[in-house]
């Protein structure tokens, strides 16, 4: 086991959880900014030449965890690991989002979904090589069809 350490926080537009878009069609276009402590700035050397980042965050504000639950976007229930729940066995949270610019060791991002001050556990460059035609979308598809 470990104890994670933030490398940083988010700078966000949201201060209450009940502010973020969810549910079905849910777009994630807010800009933040990820300040990264400056023990860590060496970490940010040649990231500007990716145009996306997976952010790994924590849900510092989540209390406990459930493992079933109703998501906003459906009225059945799902398992945690098939959801992007807050309330988690390890309460650890994943964004991509769109590097803007680097400004020192200041990230403009847009697609931010997380509150402001929330604790950065790591970012990692976005490479997949899985083509957007072979993701499946599990449940969400079918409640996105039962909703049309």
């Amino acid at each position: 086991m470990f104890t994670s350490q933030p490398i940083g926080f988010i700078s966000s537009p949201y201060r209450e959880t009940k502010e973020i878009p969810k549910g079905l069609g849910a777009q994630h276009h807010a800009e933040g900014v990820l300040k990264i402590l400056p023990e860590f700035a060496p970490g940010l050397t040649d990231i500007e030449g990716f145009s996306h980042l997976i952010v790994i965050w924590e849900f510092d504000r989540a209390p406990g965890f459930e493992l079933l639950g109703t998501p906003p976007s459906d009225n059945r229930p799902h398992g945690v690991f098939a959801t992007r729940s807050p309330r988690r066995p390890n309460p650890i949270g994943l964004t991509t989002v769109e590097l803007r610019h680097k400004d020192g060791m200041d990230l403009h991002v847009r697609g931010v979904d997380m509150l402001d001050g929330t604790p950065i556990l790591d970012i990692k460059p976005y490479l997949s090589s899985i083509p957007p035609e072979k993701l499946r979308r599990g449940w969400l598809a079918e409640a996105e069809g039962r909703q049309r």
